[in-house]
């Protein structure tokens, strides 16, 4: 197992770099980027100090230099004036857009952004679960037909549409808003108690909408794994042993169904940072996601480079903890290749 362990440890090392360099180049397929195209702005409004400064930028940041040394510099394998800084040193570069440094810009909207696809996470384990379990265990039953019914109606709806109905019959039936996921008084106010409980109050609401699909996608893919466990020969011969339902059902099939779930643990990590994008856009979330739209299509390459990788590296680590959990799990999946003899 720890040899296992270090040798994935490895292989993400060249994978991240892969990537790296893969999500550089497309950022900088579109033809110029934000700081070319303010310097062009401003040469035809004549503001000399302005574009001194960006011009400044532009050579800080190596985006007057060759397409490989912009990547190294990036990524810090490459020296700047001021010595080694990029990635690797921490330093995830500056925002031309919001003229910050990117640690700077991201500030609450990563807290944020993580906070409210945690608590959608637990939202959505907390019903799928128990109602899963149910439909498969009383197939066909008026129970599970209804929580079918309303499964596919959960992945019928869009996210965004369903936000647009709460938002619309709040404004209109009790006149309230409920976008935003705080009050607009805390907006750059450094947290208090006061802020934290006014992001509790305003936090169900994008719960509720972003964990519905999530919610009745789980449901279906439990109940379709736990059914086929269920008629699994090893289930019929503990329940004709007289092993009673309940631990039954508890101690082997569901055990057994849980396996795509842990394995979805690569594309989980980076959910909590991205949430939904456009739900964030239609609430008005102070979220990374309506960020990373914006810096995508500004070219704010160093803004959306860093979101980016920052998503890929918990990707990756997702995947390599779903492995060592599915291993843990399930006794039929071996950390090594080769035939079973």
């Amino acid at each position: 197992m720890l040899k296992y362990t270090f040798r994935r440890i490895l292989i993400m090392i060249p994978t991240l770099l892969v990537i790296s360099f893969v999500t550089f180049a497309i950022i900088k397929l579109p033809p110029g980027d934000f700081l070319s195209n303010r310097i062009a702005e401003l040469q035809s409004q004549g503001d000399k100090a302005a574009l001194e400064k960006a011009a400044f930028l532009s050579h800080q940041y190596g985006l007057d230099r060759p397409f490989i040394e912009q990547y190294a510099t990036w990524v810090g394998l490459w020296p700047t004036e001021e010595g080694f800084s990029g990635l690797l040193q921490g330093d995830w570069g500056w925002s031309f857009e919001y003229d910050l440094p990117v640690k700077e810009v991201v500030g609450d909207r990563l807290l944020l952004t993580f906070v409210l696809n945690f608590f959608t996470i637990l939202f959505t384990f907390a019903i799928a679960f128990p109602i899963g379990i149910y439909a498969a265990a009383r197939q066909y039953s008026l129970g599970d037909y209804s929580l079918t019914l309303l499964g596919y109606i959960g992945l019928a709806a869009p996210n965004f549409l369903l936000a647009l109905v709460l938002m619309y019959f709040a404004n209109v039936q009790f006149g309230m808003s409920i976008g935003g996921i705080m009050e607009p008084k805390y907006l750059g106010q450094p947290w208090s108690w006061d802020k934290a409980m006014s992001v509790l109050q305003h936090l169900w609401i994008p719960v509720l909408v972003i964990g519905t699909s999530g919610t009745a996608g789980m449901i279906r893919r439990l109940r379709a794994n736990l059914l086929d466990e269920l008629q699994k020969q090893y289930v019929v011969t503990a329940r004709a042993k007289g092993l009673p339902p309940f631990k039954l059902l508890m101690k082997y099939p569901l055990r057994m169904s849980l396996n795509p779930f842990i394995a979805d643990i690569g594309n989980l990590l980076p959910s909590v940072v991205s949430g939904s994008a456009i739900v964030s856009v239609v609430l008005s979330l102070q979220t990374v996601g309506p960020m990373l739209l914006d810096a995508l299509q500004s070219q704010d390459q160093y803004l959306a480079g860093s979101f980016l990788m920052f998503l890929s590296l918990l990707t990756v680590v997702g995947v390599f903890i779903s492995d060592l959990l599915l291993a843990a799990l399930d006794p039929r999946i071996r950390l090594s290749g080769g035939a079973t003899k």
